[in-house]
């Protein structure tokens, strides 16, 4: 990043009202013109004019076009430091910043109350699923022993669904990537996680057989309650090996080996389970040394947790992310 863009796109009150808000939270472009009362069109401008300068990240999920600060840099952190002094100092920025975030709460409440209304939709699917499951909290706290060997670091949630398992890890990781294929799920997820710092947890769209990601990103992977639902795991598990650096770890928390047909057609699940023997060859097949597996028995179901560390060779061949 370089002084002078940074300094000229500052130049203007409105961009500074949306560095002030993408340092709450990441934001889509539809909220912030509806914080600053502004046109959509003219706060793409902004938004322009800080992308190009390198302060602010642009994220495309769906139709919409989402904001989050850019990555921490001595510049961009010279930028904050200032604009929180001026807060402090100013008395008309200070008395505009908290009118935003006013509105921003508006905003939170906004998202929590459509999250709501897709789990009242939703509420004998997942009343069901908690069920089958049996106890969450036992499949969590032996989830959390599992990955406590190590340090967690950057984590790569695949499937976060809810978001409770980035919330669950989040005081345990460096950073989290929030990722799901469904954007109705992402915006249960932004709703559960947005009193986490947006330098912490970032939620991402995409497919866990095409992964978003470049070679050896993240030091740990996790696929919570989503491999029954892959209809080829080994890619799945080969695309989660390529993206998780050599030592790191994967964590697989899914059903045992099972008979109940009928999630077949309730939940849509590809498979009925995993055996430990099956899981293992398909971790070692990924290029994981797999370590022995967790079990946490349920009241219909058990659950597993299936851990292993990326081995550094052979390195997977890299390919071009789009």
């Amino acid at each position: 990043m370089q002084i002078e863009p940074a300094l000229r796109a500052l130049s203007d009150s409105s961009r500074l009202r949306v560095m002030r808000l993408v340092a709450q939270m990441e934001l889509a472009v539809g909220e912030i013109a509806q914080v600053l009362g502004q046109s959509q069109p003219r706060v793409s401008q902004h938004v322009a004019r800080l992308v190009d300068a390198g302060l602010v990240e642009r994220r495309k999920e769906g139709n919409s076009v989402f904001l989050r600060e850019a990555a921490p840099c001595p510049i961009s952190d010279a930028v904050n430091r200032l604009l929180a002094t001026a807060e402090r100092e100013d008395a008309e920025f200070a008395e505009q910043s908290k009118s935003d975030r006013n509105r921003l709460a508006t905003i939170r409440d906004a998202r929590e109350k459509e999250a709501d209304r897709y789990f009242a939709r939703h509420a004998d699917e997942w009343d069901t699923l908690r069920e089958i499951h049996g106890p969450e909290k036992a499949s969590e706290e032996a989830l959390l022993a599992a990955l406590a060997e190590a340090s967690i670091g950057h984590l790569l949630d695949i499937g976060t669904g809810t978001g409770r398992i980035t919330e669950l890890l989040a005081p345990h990781a460096s950073h989290i990537v929030a990722l799901d294929k469904s954007l109705d799920m992402l915006r249960v997820a932004r709703a559960r996680l947005q009193a986490i710092a947006p330098d912490k947890v970032e939620l991402a769209q995409g497919d866990f057989t095409n992964l978003p990601f470049s070679a050896s990103s993240f030091d740990t992977v996790l696929l919570h309650q989503v491999l029954h639902f892959a209809h080829d795991p080994a890619l799945a598990l080969k695309e989660a090996a390529r993206v998780t650096r050599p030592g790191g770890r994967i964590a697989v928390v899914d059903l045992a080996r099972h008979e109940l047909d009928e999630l077949r057609t309730r939940h849509a699940h590809a498979r009925l389970g995993f055996a430990d023997a099956t899981m293992a060859k398909l971790l070692a097949e990924a290029g994981f040394d797999p370590a022995d597996p967790v079990e946490v028995p349920g009241r219909e179901l058990t659950v597993k947790i299936w851990s292993a560390t990326r081995i550094a060779h052979p390195a997977p061949k890299e390919r071009e992310i789009a």
